[in-house]
């Protein structure tokens, strides 16, 4: 067939631009862009939509639920960046390694809701945990994660990097009503069936994510130990391109973690640190914020589309 015809939905925003980018210089599809002067125009911006191959939507929950919602085209396919549709039993679940079958199941689909970039790294830990039966669906999980300040968007970004403007805080927790709307999404795609507590916070840096989950052994079916746990997720990803599991010795050596290693890449990286001592351990994930937490895995799942399209 023809080069694709691929549209951004609010190319302009920090997703949007991030994906721009590493679409940029392809010559296997075609990207559509509109004027400055319509890309604020709901007509205009159906009509891209309706003329493309594949609609990538880079917009609030609201704008996007409209956008989709304008497609008359049975023939274009949507990938949905916000988190409007994520729970939504009509969209495919954005997230490739997720489990058996996926890549599959979104590369055939229609719409495909892309990850948030904080219930990536929380479900790459606990899904294949919950499904081996090593962490019980109902365990009281506690979720940490620091992103940095790109995470929350073009006006975030202008408070740490606006010259004129006061700079944002070097640390900051939110999310302190525990109603963060991630919440919901960690819960489904991870099959817990208790809500788990969500704890999100920025630093004083553009890009990158730290999550860590801990997890009391005494909780945890009889056996069940650090090696355990990262014997499962060993498993799991054995062969993913973009997921790596830190073997055993390497965690061990390990004194703090970068939550910027990974950036401008779509890897995403967990580990299992353990203390029989103590009976705990602590499931991480290390990953980009703007990569496999959003345009990279954008782009991965634009991919698995593309190839359904040949």
């Amino acid at each position: 067939m023809t080069q694709p015809l691929v549209f951004i939905d609010g190319d302009q925003g920090t997703t949007g631009l991030q994906i721009h980018e590493r679409l940029h210089g392809r010559t296997d599809l075609r990207l559509l862009t509109l004027p400055e002067a319509d890309r604020k125009n709901p007509q205009r911006r159906a009509e891209a939509i309706n003329a493309s191959d594949i609609a990538i939507l880079c917009l609030p929950d609201e704008p996007a639920r409209q956008a989709a919602a304008s497609v008359v085209n049975p023939k274009v396919r949507i990938i949905d960046a916000s988190s409007a549709h994520r729970t939504d039993d009509g969209w495919v679940y954005g997230f490739p390694e997720m489990s058996e079958g996926q890549a599959e199941r979104i590369a055939h689909a229609q719409r495909v809701s892309n990850p948030g970039c904080y219930p990536t790294g929380a479900i790459a830990l606990l899904r294949p945990l919950v499904q081996a039966g090593l962490v019980p669906a109902d365990y009281p999980a506690v979720v940490h994660a620091v992103s940095g300040y790109s995470g929350g968007g073009r006006a975030s970004v202008q408070a740490y990097e606006d010259p004129e403007g006061a700079r944002g805080p070097d640390f900051q927790v939110y999310g302190l009503g525990l109603a963060h709307k991630h919440t919901p999404e960690i819960q489904r795609h991870a099959g817990l069936s208790q809500r788990p507590v969500f704890v999100p916070s920025y630093g004083a840096f553009r890009q990158g994510i730290v999550l860590t989950v801990p997890l009391h052994l005494r909780l945890l079916p009889a056996g069940v130990d650090a090696a355990a746990l990262h014997g499962v997720l060993q498993r799991h990803y054995a062969g993913a391109a973009h997921v790596q599991v830190v073997a055993t010795e390497d965690a061990a050596s390990h004194t703090h973690l970068d939550p910027q290693v990974l950036n401008g890449t779509n890897d995403l990286r967990l580990a299992v640190y353990g203390n029989a001592q103590h009976g705990q351990a602590l499931l991480t994930a290390v990953f980009d914020n703007l990569g496999k937490g959003a345009s990279g895995a954008a782009v991965q799942n634009l991919d698995l589309m593309l190839a359904a399209l040949r």
